[in-house]
């Protein structure tokens, strides 16, 4: 989605699991000493990302801010050959300094 490279283990992509599953991802990656988290979602994930990203940044990291937002569309191919049109967004939070 961007051009700046940022080491994958960095990134948390959101499925379908709790919201809580990824908040102690983006939690546990704060405290390995990570500066910088990106969380990644598309189409109906999308919520879950803001969730996730508000909820770590007001109850669990006080110190957290949200430093970028990407939003985007992201064009996948089906099973039968048709291309489907999916948002997607990109929410880095970083510790502030």
């Amino acid at each position: 989605m961007g051009d700046t490279k940022m080491p994958e283990d960095n990134v948390i992509y959101i499925g379908t699991k709790p919201m809580m599953s990824y908040v102690m991802a983006v939690v546990t990656q704060i405290n390995s000493g990570s500066d910088e988290v990106v969380i990644k979602a598309r189409g109906r994930a999308i919520a879950r990302a803001v969730d996730t990203a508000e909820v770590t940044r007001a109850k669990f990291v006080p110190g957290m801010e949200v430093k970028d937002i990407k939003i985007g569309t992201e064009q996948i191919s089906g099973d039968e050959g048709y291309k489907a049109n999916v948002s997607s967004i990109e929410i880095t939070l970083a510790t502030k300094a």
